[in-house]
């Protein structure tokens, strides 16, 4: 959701007059530098505070309020690692999204952060009561007075989930940094394992190539091969507006998929993401495809969740066909929507 918000946003801004957009960006930087002192515990310097409080009463707040976002107090989100250049993006706007994380066996959220203490990008510090720790193969592992006793079986049992010394393995990779904070990574049975005997996250993959702006979805394959693929799809918001701001004219995502300055920039992009991945989490073939995925489509979950098997079903053939000729293009053409008998 946060995510769909701030490709709108982009898109509105990337229409406006340069002279409006350089005052807007300007407002940005000084709700960000605002936003890193908080989150290092900093007192906020007197000078830049009042200079984020004119900036937000005459920049940021009336253009917010467009969209009664102004009036929001509290601002959160939960169920996956939250792409770190959406919780920038929102920073520049005076909101600090803040990532919780938990589940339904530690009776609601584990990790939480707060306006005394956060971390852009993480899930926060245990709340109080609860420990954690992680695995050798980085799994989530937490005990305390809100993990659940166990399974109920049918007949009457309960069947604990923990070992010996109490602590429940949560299914979830992550991190936890030198001041406590846990950074979500992936859910454990949708790490991608290559042929080699490497673990990666798909998940991490996919928000780094994400990143920019063409790009609104993508799933990375690569369980038993050699190497990672993926498919994209075209932002339906962003595309347009930034195929206009070049000149270019279609009609359709099909005719915006297939134009040369598109594919060169997709293919950019790829690369910058790439610059920053480690060799086995590059994204070595990729499609990019014409339609967006959603509930409706089945691609995603009401949720927004991507469902991963749905889109590996649903696109098998073109995912193999990224296996089957190292010498092809990367890219190939852009891929239709495949039919219900492909």
């Amino acid at each position: 959701v946060w995510e769909k918000l701030a490709a709108s946003v982009r898109a509105v801004l990337a229409q406006l007059p340069e002279a409006q957009r350089a005052a807007i960006e300007a407002a940005n930087d000084l709700a960000r530098a605002r936003a890193a002192h908080r989150e290092r515990g900093e007192e906020v310097p007197a000078a830049l505070e009042a200079s984020y409080a004119r900036a937000k009463e005459q920049v940021l707040d009336p253009l917010l309020g467009l969209a009664g976002m102004d009036r929001l107090m509290w601002t959160a989100s939960a169920t996956a690692p939250m792409p770190i250049d959406v919780v920038r993006f929102w920073a520049g706007w005076g909101i600090t999204i803040m990532d919780a994380w938990g589940l339904t066996e530690t009776s609601g959220v584990c990790t939480v952060n707060s306006p005394d203490g956060f971390r852009l990008g993480s899930v926060g510090r245990p709340i109080e009561g609860l420990e954690l720790r992680l695995a050798e193969d980085g799994e989530i592992l937490t005990r305390g007075a809100t993990v659940f006793g166990g399974y109920l079986r049918p007949d009457g049992s309960v069947e604990s989930a923990a070992d010996t010394e109490g602590w429940f393995p949560t299914g979830d990779i992550g991190r936890l940094d030198e001041d406590g904070y846990l950074w979500l990574t992936d859910r454990k049975k949708e790490l991608i394992i290559t042929s080699n005997g490497k673990n990666v996250s798909p998940a991490l993959v996919e928000n780094t190539v994400k990143e920019h702006p063409l790009i609104g979805q993508a799933l990375v394959h690569g369980d038993g091969r050699s190497y990672l693929v993926a498919l994209l799809v075209l932002d339906p918001d962003l595309a347009p507006v930034w195929a206009a701001a070049r000149g270019i004219e279609a009609a359709s995502p099909a005719e915006l998929a297939a134009h040369p300055a598109v594919r060169a920039e997709i293919a950019r992009a790829v690369e910058a993401a790439n610059a920053r991945l480690n060799r086995t989490e590059q994204i070595k073939r990729y499609r990019l495809l014409t339609q967006e995925w959603g509930p409706e489509t089945g691609e995603l979950t009401p949720s927004l969740k991507l469902r991963r098997r749905v889109v590996r079903d649903k696109y098998g053939a073109l995912i193999d066909g990224l296996y089957d000729d190292p010498y092809e293009e990367p890219y190939g053409e852009p891929s239709e929507e495949p039919s219900a008998s492909a």
